[in-house]
């Protein structure tokens, strides 16, 4: 697929992250190992399952490292931060849609 810091989902992913970590300072200190933690953890692993997938060899592999990564947005959106995190999916619904289509006409080539 190329160079992940020019895919632009991942850009949105990385804004998700920054976006995260400022909303998870203002969290009480009690959730900080609890659900700041897990908020972290879940925005980040978006931009890692896209870069992995990126560096990964064939569209079948970064498809399902996009598949991760949706899942990770996923959490995210049900544990705080609905609106990025859905935006994101979305994205990664159409990446992976477009990597879906480019698989089978592969497979239907001659």
């Amino acid at each position: 697929m190329g160079d992940f810091k020019q895919l632009r989902v991942w850009k949105e992913a990385e804004d998700l992250v920054e976006m995260t970590y400022e909303a998870t300072r203002k969290f009480p200190h009690e959730e900080r190992y609890g659900l700041v933690t897990q908020m972290r953890r879940a925005a980040c692993s978006v931009c890692a399952n896209i870069a992995e997938g990126c560096g990964r060899l064939g569209d079948r592999e970064l498809a399902r490292f996009v598949r991760i990564a949706a899942g990770s947005a996923t959490e995210l959106e049900s544990l705080e931060l609905p609106g990025k995190s859905r935006r994101v999916q979305k994205r990664l619904y159409r990446l992976n849609q477009f990597l879906g289509r480019r698989l089978a006409s592969k497979t239907h080539d001659p």
